[in-house]
């Protein structure tokens, strides 16, 4: 099992283009399975859950060409079995998503439950109520979701008590090919929610209200192809700009979008960032500075992301001051913070708070990395850390960041992939 070693101690500086983001390339995928004709998908990231998501369509009899630019062409009309089978599906929680275009085009769907998920944990349930409510049969067996319809699925008012990603995504591709109109209430606002509704309108869907909590969305008979580029990763971006603010660096981030990035750029200023904005570009300078401790809550959508609380942590960990995290999505998200106190942080955790009080800088030590945004902000403390850090488990980061020590090269990192 390969690790990282990191020897830290330098400012990042330079330019690092941005990949485009696995959270929304992953649903477009599926959503490719409710066209009648080839639909194109284009800057997708080379990234392990990307691979899963087309060797299951492939399993499945999908015919996909991929071009020397990585683009991939996806006919669903080959299509031959419509079981998605547990051995993919416990790698990757997102192949859920193939549930609802299956049973909207199709008519049938068998899909394993991800694996090592009591059903509501991560509520699946509320895709199978979203499903229902339009008129499908769905049962649970066996540990597979079994869905038919009979004709075309129906329109239906769908609230959803939780907010939940996956859960809007899979009804809103359900509900375009369905009959009359679906309003999704309670919807999620993620940019990659609206990635992927930009898509199905780009294939001739009826869709309004996406980026808000309402969703309404008028069932056409079917979809068409289309060419598509999946938006910029905006948690690959802020990771980047927290590592150099970390560092007290300087740089230019490239191929992104700073409009879906605005509660993360607010907290990069609040400690002492300078931050200029193009159309597809952010640049940040510390200006040697060492960053200032920030208070963050993490909330849904448009508010700041769970998924960049981590990084953020670690910048707390050597800023100039105390800071307070809150964690308001996911329970069992502080697991890095145990990590970076073996480097030296000072950081107080009671039950979704950690209070980080800030050191002038890490020490080195061994760690591991326990999930995907756990590893990035370690790579981050090792950054700023004396002495070589070595991460283990780092097939976490595999998952989510594209090339990431090639990246960090470029911004003059010390790090390097060792043979575990």
């Amino acid at each position: 099992m390969d690790k990282l070693m990191i020897t830290g101690g330098e400012p990042l500086r330079g330019e690092v283009r941005i990949s485009g983001a696995k959270n929304s390339a992953l649903p477009i995928l599926a959503a490719t399975l409710l066209a009648s004709e080839p639909v194109t998908v284009c800057n997708l990231p080379h990234l392990h859950d990307i691979t899963t998501m087309l060797e299951l369509l492939r399993r499945m009899g999908v015919e996909l060409v991929i071009d020397e630019k990585l683009n991939v062409e996806i006919d669903a009309g080959t299509i031959k079995q419509l079981v998605a089978p547990y051995e993919l599906v416990k790698t990757m929680r997102a192949s859920i998503l193939v549930l609802g275009p299956m049973v909207a085009h199709f008519g049938e769907a068998e899909v394993s439950l991800p694996g090592g998920c009591a059903i509501g944990s991560r509520p699946v349930d509320l895709h199978i109520q979203g499903l229902r409510a339009m008129g499908a049969d769905v049962v649970v067996e066996a540990g597979y979701i079994r869905a038919k319809s009979n004709g075309r699925l129906k329109g239906a008012r769908i609230f959803f008590d939780t907010v939940t990603v996956t859960g809007t995504e899979n009804i809103l591709m359900a509900a375009t090919l369905a009959e009359g109109q679906s309003i999704i209430e309670n919807a999620a606002r993620e940019p990659e929610v609206v990635d992927l509704a930009e898509c199905l309108i780009a294939m001739g869907a009826d869709i309004s209200g996406h980026g808000t909590d309402t969703i309404t969305v008028n069932g056409v008979e079917k979809l068409h192809g289309c060419k598509f580029p999946v938006v910029a990763d905006r948690i690959e971006t802020g990771t980047y700009l927290t590592a150099v603010a970390a560092t007290r660096g300087k740089i230019k981030v490239k191929n992104t979008n700073p409009r879906i990035l605005d509660a993360v750029l607010q907290k990069l200023e609040e400690a002492g960032a300078h931050i200029t904005t193009g159309d597809d570009w952010i640049e940040l300078d510390m200006k040697g500075q060492r960053p200032k401790a920030i208070n963050i809550t993490t909330a849904p959508y448009p508010a700041f992301p769970t998924d960049m609380q981590a990084q953020f942590s670690a910048m707390n960990a050597v800023s100039e001051g105390v800071s307070i995290l809150k964690e308001t999505i996911f329970e069992n998200r502080f697991m890095h913070m145990q990590e970076m106190i073996r480097m030296g942080a000072k950081i107080n955790i009671d039950a979704n708070t950690a209070v980080v009080e800030g050191v002038e800088r890490l020490q080195a030590a061994p760690v591991m990395a326990t999930d995907l945004r756990a590893s990035a902000s370690l790579v981050i403390a090792a950054l700023v850390a004396d002495g070589d850090t070595v991460i283990d488990r780092i097939y976490h980061i595999d998952r989510g960041y594209e090339c990431i020590e090639e990246k960090l090269q470029l911004l003059g990192a010390r790090i390097k992939r060792i043979p575990g």
